[in-house]
């Protein structure tokens, strides 16, 4: 793989223990009945917020008492295989690491037969909704990373 977030390919690989299923929709095709390049992020944010609400996060961020939430800081998508309408994909999700108050989390989009279509990763920051400054995680949110780290 060429994607320079990945260092050794199917340990990488191996470290997934969470996803969700798509199908590719028309509307997500080009006129040659590819997916269009920029649906790969919006399956990223499906699977993310699954991740995140599977970690039990998501709805704390969601509850109108919260002062805090998560925002994206980048994302990008590193295509590897053409992917086509009305294909079966597995959107993999973990977390790579994580900071002080953000998160590299790595995506793996994979075929009905198993093979690796694209690859991504993105940075999530938790911030203050008032401020919009970083707000560090607390021990029980990092607790849901770090479990996930020792599955």
């Amino acid at each position: 793989m060429r994607a320079n977030y990945i260092t050794e390919a199917s340990t990488w690989a191996s470290e997934f223990s969470f996803s969700v299923p798509v199908t590719v929709r028309f509307s997500e095709t080009d006129m040659f009945g590819h997916l269009n390049n920029t649906v790969p992020f919006t399956y990223f944010e499906f699977a993310r917020i699954e991740y995140l609400k599977h970690l039990g996060l998501m709805n704390n961020w969601l509850h109108e008492s919260s002062e805090k939430m998560v925002v994206v800081a980048d994302l990008q998508c590193d295509f590897l295989k053409q992917v086509f309408f009305d294909e079966s994909l597995r959107i993999n999700v973990k977390m790579a690491s994580v900071g002080t108050s953000s998160g590299d989390i790595h995506y793996m989009a994979t075929d009905a037969k198993d093979e690796i279509v694209f690859t991504g990763r993105g940075s999530i920051v938790q911030i203050n909704k008032v401020t919009g400054k970083g707000e560090p995680w607390t021990e029980e949110e990092k607790s849901f990373f770090v479990n996930e780290f020792v599955k």
